[in-house]
């Protein structure tokens, strides 16, 4: 319900932040703004530990700002709701993704795509129209405006579907924009990690034909046999990829490390594209002969606007899809990060906020 003005007091939190390019997390107290008429408040439950969170915390792409208290896939439950609120009650299964807000004015606004939006505010480590700073969901609740909320369908777990806050709706956006997401289609998703993975579940579920490029032989089996993938190709492997040269009508490429793209472009068949939606740190050089030969595309795709998210999370619950996850207690972030740089987990870590999140 809505609070009259001189009740509305910032609400004490706690959660784990970085202070410094080191990375290191330790436990924060910060305030949340008080619950506004269109705002919806809940107890975060879970919390997607996402590879941005680690860029972020170290400063890898030199704009972090500190403190800083990642986590952009974000479940829970609803524990109040503003005097304005519509569509959500007490004791509703919610989450929040990357976005806490943005300018509903521009073109992007107005067409739904509120991540291409200028003004967009991140879910952590940017700014709220008040000044104050974003903090994320290694944290005790979460506070945002209704438009920002999705609703968790009854048979996604909370723990397996924070991923799709991000992981989901960033691999999902780009199958569907750039019309992917047809059966029968030929679909190639390079890397297999927290991305990749549920990249293949989607497509799949689209009815495509999906095909696993990576540097790892030893992903082979996992690929095909437990995530569904059709075929398997080792990019380092000059004699599977050439075979496989002009077989792919596109790529979903979640590869955050550097690497060549000439090979992925020449699997491709004429009027192909590859969309990157992985953010390596240094550039990527673009070879332009295979572009001009088979009138090919390179793209990029971010996340996806809220009507999108919905949308995508629907999708995973009517299909049953959910990330591989490893769920670890809260202390155990400052491991999980050193692991997840190293690639060592499977595929997404998640931290078991409720349970685990205590006081120093």
């Amino acid at each position: 319900m809505g609070k009259a003005p001189e009740e509305e007091h910032p609400v004490k939190a706690l959660g784990w932040a970085a202070t410094d390019p080191s990375g290191v997390l330790a436990p924060f107290k910060f305030s949340r703004r008080a619950t506004g008429d269109e705002d919806v408040r809940f107890k975060i439950l879970y919390c997607g530990i996402c590879h941005s969170d680690l860029h972020f915390a170290k400063n890898e792409w030199g704009f972090s700002k500190y403190p800083l208290l990642p986590g952009h896939e974000i479940t829970g439950v609803v524990t109040e709701v503003g005097s304005k609120v519509q569509k959500y009650k007490v004791g509703d299964r919610v989450g929040v993704g990357c976005l806490v807000g943005a300018c509903h004015t521009c073109d992007n606004c107005e067409n739904n795509v509120e991540n291409y939006c200028p003004q967009q505010i991140q879910t952590y480590n940017s700014q709220n129209t008040d000044g104050t700073t974003t903090y994320g969901g290694y944290s005790d609740h979460m506070v945002a405006n209704e438009r920002y909320i999705v609703r968790i369908p009854d048979n996604l777990p909370l723990d397996a579907a924070a991923p799709l806050l991000c992981a989901g709706i960033t691999t999902y956006s780009p199958l569907r924009y750039f019309g992917l997401d047809k059966p029968g289609m030929r679909v190639g998703v390079v890397g297999l990690g927290g991305l990749g993975h549920v990249a293949v579940k989607l497509a799949k579920a689209f009815g495509t034909i999906v095909t696993v490029i990576s540097t790892s032989p030893s992903k082979k089996q996992e690929a095909i046999e437990v995530l569904g993938a059709d075929s398997f190709l080792v990019s380092t492997n000059p004699e599977e990829m050439q075979a496989a040269m002009g077989t792919l009508d596109g790529i979903i490429d979640t590869v955050s490390a550097a690497h060549a793209l000439a090979p992925l472009l020449f699997l491709l068949k004429n009027n192909g594209k590859i969309v990157m939606v992985g953010a390596p740190v240094k550039p990527l050089e673009l070879p332009v002969f295979p572009l001009i030969i088979g009138r090919r595309m390179v793209a990029g795709s971010a996340i996806g606007g809220l009507e999108e998210t919905q949308e995508m999370i629907d999708f995973a619950g009517k299909h049953n899809i959910t990330p591989q996850i490893e769920v670890v207690p809260m202390d155990y972030v400052n491991t999980a990060m050193e692991r997840l740089a190293k690639g060592d987990v499977k595929y997404r870590f998640v931290l078991d906020v409720a349970n685990t999140l205590k006081a120093p």
